[in-house]
């Protein structure tokens, strides 16, 4: 059964049956208009349900999926990444399977009507890997608590595994005669080590071979194999002479093999440090009144109109709006704002906020899933499993490269001994070398590593990016268009200058804010504002009537008063003398609007009101240019204020007088020439640019901004983390490609040494229990570059600081 979305009519029905009928393997398929759902009947081995899907869409219709986030345990390396999302991907209802090596998550869309989470548990499992629960469910904490004991296991065996290997390396060159001959008390010593050691590899490794995939540990289990199993031959002469004692190297290699894994485990749990930082300033529990009575309540039972109290010091426990009470609630953990912001009746408040002062009751309006942090939480986690399409490239390499070192080791152990006329046992040597010595999971951690911390790094400094893609093509933005109200601007018109013709300044400011106290535009309240600010009392008003959208039109003490722009009262009939439209001009020309306010036909004065620019506007323009980018404005202004503010602030180009619905046919103008653009709006009045851009950037003010509105938000109000953003993708970008090409020169470089090409020249081989050391050096190097972001702060970030510290 597949759930269609975009029908309309008996046509959409017709049209979406016969592009499912068409699909190979399908015999029949029934639609129906009114559940919106299609019944296919199909033969699985010709077509699948993604084949059914790709019917529906080249239709030109949508298909509903469901998306879950499952946790996984026992995934150490990129082919075990490849194994889970193959035993998804092969149930049938799966759309897509996407598993993050960094954050053992997988974000799968599936079909609810044909498959259950049950279903996938069970592929998890019968693929070799751990199920720990999914999103949604009461199991949170199992993950935390597997991790803690796999590192606490991993380092036992590490510790277990070094303090057995090194006596009995001693030992083997000691000479040192024993009651039993050497071999049987290697061999009595070392077998029940070994069995715990390398349990845990062997066990991974024929889950994998079960379902036909080559992982790592396949790899390493080979390696280990090899040379516990030649010890043995050796041990009671089968085959193999006394010469072929690995008893010690199988030990202790198993003991670096351990050790990799559990540097890696500790280093990849530090990568998500930024997404338990935020699930830490969750409240775990609440005080709930009701009738009349506290009672302490988890907050996993909080439901929507629930009153809530809060004491000071206290932590509010969901989203709601103030009842009672006043407060400094302390915000910075949410929106950066160091200093509390003053709340009352009325008032949003936000769950992982801090109330300092005084006691608040509120009303909850957001609980669980639906409150500010749990989306921001959500949002981090989805894009930090995305896949980026760099990725692409090492899971392809990863697909080939187990097979490849196979190929290579058992060559090189075959040309060594049968070419070349080497020792079976330096033969043996070298093919244990090559297996353990390469490593894929260096490929496979060295972009899902460098994401996660650039993510979590980017929700430290405000900068939610929602996916990896954004990453990508930060490096390719060549123009990047603003929206100058409430973006470059702060969106809150004020009075900036009053020049008077004949009245007070009392009289004036007492007529104009009597006359726009009655009118709802945005600079209405800048006059209303302005006069209060100066202590002043708006004047009776009367029959008020707004003229043309230019102007309004009252009676205020028996006296008829115009206000409006130079052209309102012009079409009035009023008479400008030169001296008044001068002052018109000198306000005008320096991207203000001014209005003049007129009683019965004399001119009173003129009011100059501007959308002050942000302090840091100038600066985010001078960062993005120093990037070589293209800045570029669009406003509803009219042409002069424009000029004024692009002029002001450096901008290469404006585009006055446009309609919010013009935003978007701009950019696409734009890049039907070849512009990647990057477009700067507030999330709200602005979607359809921020749709149709490259890159939608919204920026809003705290909680304020609507976390679905942009490719990237921004939680603060500042210009300049739209630089801060751009620096931070290019950055992790930058922290990928160094990553890959540390994974591929490792591998490069180690595999023909572990191979012997420089043993004929200089007689350098690979030990190897020293290949264990440098496979687990690998991963770990490549991780702790990608933890070397948790300490980068974008040249613009730093800007903003010492620019905040200057005020």
């Amino acid at each position: 059964m597949i759930r269609v979305t975009g029908m309309h009519c008996a046509t959409c029905v017709a049209t979406v049956e016969k592009a499912l009928r068409a699909a190979d393997g399908v015999y029949d398929a029934s639609v129906s208009l009114a559940t919106e759902k299609a019944i296919v009947q199909y033969n699985p081995e010709k077509t699948s349900v993604q084949d059914l899907d790709a019917a529906v869409k080249g239709a030109g219709f949508g298909v509903l999926r469901d998306t879950v986030q499952i946790r996984l345990g026992g995934i150490h390396c990129a082919s075990c990444v490849q194994t889970v999302e193959k035993a998804l991907m092969s149930l049938d209802g799966i759309f897509s399977a996407t598993v993050n090596l960094t954050t053992n998550r997988a974000i799968v869309e599936y079909d609810a009507e044909t498959i259950g989470i049950s279903q996938m548990k069970k592929a998890i499992v019968g693929a070799g890997f751990e199920y720990l629960g999914h999103e949604g469910d009461e199991l949170g904490n199992q993950e935390e608590n597997q991790r803690t004991r796999e590192i606490h296991n991993l380092r036992n065996r590490t510790l277990i595994g070094f303090a057995v290997s090194l006596p009995l390396m001693v030992l083997m060159f000691s000479g040192v005669m024993l009651p039993i001959p050497m071999t049987y008390f290697m061999f009595i010593v070392s077998t029940p080590f070994f069995i715990y050691l390398a349990y845990p590899i062997f066990r991974a490794a024929w889950g994998a071979l079960k379902n036909y995939s080559l992982t790592m540990d396949v790899m390493y289990a080979m390696g280990i194999g090899v040379a516990y199993g030649s010890s043995v031959l050796g041990t009671f002469g089968i085959i193999l002479t006394s010469d072929f004692l690995f008893y010690e190297t199988a030990i202790m290699l198993t003991a670096f093999l351990t050790l990799g894994s559990y540097l890696e485990a500790r280093a990849k749990g530090k990568t998500t440090d930024a997404i338990r930082k935020l699930v830490e300033l969750q409240a775990k529990t609440a005080l709930v009144i009701r009738e009349n009575k506290e009672y302490e309540v988890p907050v996993e039972e909080l439901t929507a109109g629930d009153v809530i109290l809060v004491k000071p010091g206290g932590k509010i426990p969901v989203d709601g709006e103030i009842l009672s009470g006043e407060s400094f609630i302390d915000e910075s953990m949410i929106s950066g704002e160091p200093v509390p912001i003053y709340k009352e009746r009325g008032a949003i408040v936000t769950g992982g906020t801090i109330n300092t002062t005084g006691a608040i009751t509120f009303t909850a309006t957001r609980v669980g899933k639906e409150t500010y942090l749990a989306q921001i939480i959500q949002l981090v986690e989805t894009a930090q499993a995305s896949k980026p399409s760099v990725q692409k490239y090492a899971d392809t390499a990863v697909t080939w490269f187990i097979p490849a070192v196979l190929t290579i080791a058992i060559t090189a152990a075959l040309i060594w001994y049968l070419a070349l006329g080497a020792t079976a046992l330096f033969a043996l040597t070298v093919l244990i070398s090559i297996l353990v010595v390469a490593c894929p999971c260096a490929l496979g951690l060295a972009t899902p590593t460098a994401i996660t911390v650039g993510v979590g790094r980017g929700a430290e400094l405000g900068i939610l990016i929602k996916n990896s893609e954004v990453l990508e093509l930060s490096q390719k933005i060549t123009t990047i268009i603003f929206d100058k109200t409430g973006t470059l601007t702060r969106g809150v018109p004020v009075v900036t200058e009053t020049v008077l013709f004949g009245l007070t300044e009392g009289d004036f400011l007492a007529i104009a804010s009597g006359v726009e106290s009655r009118s709802e535009h945005p600079l209405a309240s800048a006059v209303v504002s302005y006069a209060e600010k100066q202590g002043i009392a708006p004047m009776e008003c009367t029959e008020f009537q707004a003229v043309s959208g230019r102007g309004v039109r009252a009676k205020v003490g028996g006296k008829t008063v115009l206000i409006g722009s130079k052209t309102f009262l012009s079409e009035q009939g009023v008479g400008l003398v030169p001296s008044v439209v001068d002052a018109f001009e000198v306000i005008q020309a320096r991207g203000e609007t001014a209005i003049g306010i007129v009683t019965d036909g004399v001119i009173g004065g003129i009011l100059g009101i501007s959308d002050s620019v942000r302090e840091t506007s100038a600066a985010a323009v001078e960062e993005l240019h120093k990037m070589g980018l293209i800045i570029g404005m669009v406003t509803g202004d009219n042409e002069r204020t424009a000029s004024a503010v692009a002029k002001k602030l450096g901008i290469d180009f404006e585009e006055s007088e446009v309609l919010p619905d013009e935003k978007s046919n701009i950019i696409q103008a734009m890049q039907t020439k070849g512009n990647r653009i990057a477009f700067v709006g507030d999330g709200i009045n602005d979607a359809p640019a921020l749709a149709v851009a490259d890159i939608g950037i919204a920026i809003g003010s705290g909680t304020d901004v609507a976390i679905e509105s942009g490719d990237i938000v921004l939680v603060h109000s500042d210009p300049l983390d739209v630089a801060a953003a751009i620096q931070l993708g290019r950055k992790v970008m930058g922290r990928i490609k160094l990553n890959l090409f540390w994974a591929f020169a490792y591998n490069s470089a180690l595999i023909p040494v572990a191979a012997g090409v420089l043993y004929p020249l200089f007689g350098i081989t690979f030990r190897p229990e020293f290949a264990g050391l440098a496979m687990a050096l690998s991963s770990v190097t490549v991780i702790s570059l990608s933890l070397l972001l948790k300490r980068y702060t974008p040249p613009a970030t730093v800007r903003k600081t010492l620019q905040q510290n200057n005020y």
